[in-house]
C-alpha cells in the first residue's frame, strides 16, 4: 500500500501536524479485509466517544479517554501505515454514515468530537499550520489592539478562573458567530460582533470549520452513494458497507463463558435476578401464552443458549409451554427443528449467536410480537410498571426515563442494571448476554459475602 501524501498548504515553522482534514479520499488499493477492520477499529473509537458522552463524562475525562481509545485501537503493525489507516477508515465510515439523516447526525457529532480532542494534543505550532490549512482568514491580534481590550480579557480570563493574559498570549479576532459555543458559555470577550479567543480557545473555531466541510462532504457522499456507488458494488462493498453501522464489536457469547450452564429448575428465578428487560419480558410472555413468534423465539432462544441452556434442556423447556398451546405433536413437527438449528445440529451446522441490542433495538416487532427492545417499544406507561416490577423505582425510574426520551436505549438498560443490582456497570449494557453475566458475578459475589 502507497503512503498518503500530505495535502497540506502551509507548514507553520517547519512543523507539520498528524492530524488529517480528510479533504478527499486517498488513491489507494484496499483490500477488502483492511476496508472493513480499519472501519472496525475506527468505530470502536467513536462508539467509545459516544457512549461516555452520553453518560455525561466530565470534558477533562473525555480528552483523555478519547486518545486512550485512539491508542488502542488505531495502531498498525507498521507505523507508516498509521495515517493511512487513519484516512481509509474515516473515508469508509463516511460512506457507512452517509446514508440517512439520523447515521449522519452521528457520524458528524462523534468524528468532529474525536477531531477536537486531536486537536487539543497537538503542539501550538502545529495548531497553526491546522488553521493555515482551512485558510482562515484570521491573523494574530497586535500589540496595540492587545493593551487596548486586555482589561476586558483580563475579566474573562478571572471569571474562569485562568491566569491573566500577558502580551505574549496569542489572541484572534474572529466574527462571534464562529465560535457559538465559546459565546454560549460567556467564555469569551465580544466587540462589534467580533469574539477575541486565545490561542488555547482555537479548538473551538477550527472544529466548527471541520464539523461544515464535513457535513457538506456527507451529502455529496451519500449522492454518490445512492445514484452510482451502491448499484456498481452491489455484490462486494455494498453489503459491507450496510452492515458496518449496526456492528456489534464486543463478545459473540456463542458460549457460555464464565458460568457453565443453567438448570431448568433454576430458570425461573434466574430470570428474575439476572434477565434484562428484553428478555424478561419474552420469558414471561411465554409463560403466560405458552406461545412466541418466531422473532421472540429466534431472540431468546439464543439468548437462553448463550447463558448455557444445554440443547436437551431446551428442547424440554420450549415443548413443556408449546405443548400446552399446540400440542406435543405439532411442538415435535413445526417446532423442534428451530431449536435444534440454533444449536448448529440441523441445516447448515451453524453455531448461530445470540442478539446483540444494536441488533434487537434495530428490529421491529409487528402485531403480536414480543420481541425487539422494551426501552424502545414500550409506551411510557408500560415501561414504568416493567420497571417497577424488577424493582426500579423513585428516581432512578426518570433517569431511565430521561435516557428512553433522548433514544439511549442502552444507557436506559444500564441505568436499570446499576438500580436492580445496586453496583456501577462503567462499561455500559451491550449485550443482553453480558448483562446476564455481571449480574450474575454480582449475584455471586453478595452469596458469598452472606456466607
Amino acid at each position: 500500500m502507497e503512503p498518503v501524501r500530505s495535502q497540506r498548504k502551509l507548514i507553520v515553522n517547519d512543523v507539520v501536524s498528524t492530524l488529517p482534514l480528510y479533504r478527499s479520499a486517498p488513491s489507494l488499493e484496499v483490500r477488502l479485509e483492511e476496508f472493513e477492520l480499519f472501519a472496525l477499529d475506527r468505530l470502536r473509537v467513536l462508539k467509545g466517544i459516544s457512549d461516555a458522552l452520553s453518560r455525561g463524562r466530565k470534558p477533562e475525562e473525555m480528552e483523555k479517554l478519547a486518545i486512550d481509545l485512539w491508542k488502542t485501537n488505531m495502531r498498525h503493525p507498521q507505523a507508516s501505515e498509521v495515517i493511512n489507516k487513519d484516512i481509509i477508515s474515516h473515508f469508509v465510515l463516511r460512506l457507512v454514515y452517509c446514508r440517512t439523516e439520523d447515521l449522519r447526525k452521528w457520524f458528524l457529532s462523534m468524528e468532529t468530537a474525536l477531531f477536537r480532542y486531536r486537536f487539543k494534543r497537538e503542539k501550538q505550532e502545529a495548531q497553526r499550520a491546522l488553521m493555515a490549512e482551512f485558510d482562515l482568514p484570521y491573523k494574530a491580534v497586535s500589540s496595540s489592539e492587545f493593551e487596548s481590550v486586555k482589561e476586558k480579557l483580563v475579566l474573562v480570563s478571572r471569571s474562569l478562573g485562568q491566569s491573566s493574559p500577558t502580551a505574549d498570549d496569542i489572541f484572534f479576532k474572529v466574527p462571534f458567530e464562529e465560535v457559538p459555543e465559546l459565546v454560549a458559555g460567556r467564555r469569551v470577550f465580544i466587540s462589534k460582533g467580533h469574539a477575541y479567543i486565545a490561542m488555547s480557545q482555537v479548538v473551538s473555531l477550527v472544529a466548527t470549520q471541520f464539523r461544515s466541510h464535513l457535513s457538506k462532504a456527507l451529502i455529496l457522499t451519500n449522492r454518490k452513494w445512492t445514484t452510482t456507488i451502491a448499484e456498481q458494488e452491489k455484490d462486494r462493498l455494498t453489503p459491507i458497507v450496510e452492515a458496518l453501522s449496526s456492528s456489534y464489536l464486543g463478545p459473540d457469547y456463542s458460549q457460555p463463558k464464565e458460568f457453565a450452564q443453567i438448570s431448568l429448575k433454576d430458570i425461573d428465578d434466574v430470570a428474575k435476578s439476572s434477565f434484562p428487560l428484553c428478555m424478561r419480558h419474552l420469558f414471561e410472555k411465554l409463560r403466560e401464552d405458552h406461545h412466541l413468534k418466531h422473532g421472540g423465539r429466534m431472540q431468546l432462544g439464543l439468548f437462553l443458549k448463550g447463558v448455557g441452556l444445554k440443547l436437551d434442556d431446551a428442547l424440554a423447556f420450549w415443548k413443556a409451554e408449546f405443548s400446552r398451546k399446540v400440542g406435543a405433536e405439532r411442538f415435535d413437527k413445526e417446532y423442534s427443528y428451530g431449536i435444534r438449528h440454533n444449536y448448529g445440529r440441523e441445516g447448515k451446522r451453524t453455531d448461530y449467536t445470540p442478539y446483540s441490542c444494536q441488533k434487537i433495538i434495530s428490529s421491529t416487532p409487528g402485531v403480536g410480537d414480543h420481541h425487539g427492545c422494551p426501552y424502545r417499544n414500550f409506551n411510557e406507561e408500560n415501561l414504568r410498571a416493567a420497571l417497577n416490577k424488577m424493582g426500579v423505582t423513585g428516581r432512578a425510574v426518570g433517569d431511565v426515563m430521561d435516557k428512553v426520551r433522548n433514544r439511549h436505549y442502552q444507557l436506559a438498560c444500564t441505568l436499570t442494571f446499576e438500580a436492580v443490582h445496586g453496583s456501577s456497570c462503567d462499561a455500559g449494557i451491550n449485550h443482553p448476554n453480558q448483562y446476564f453475566s455481571d449480574s450474575q458475578k454480582i449475584m455471586q459475589s453478595k452469596n458469598q459475602s452472606a456466607a
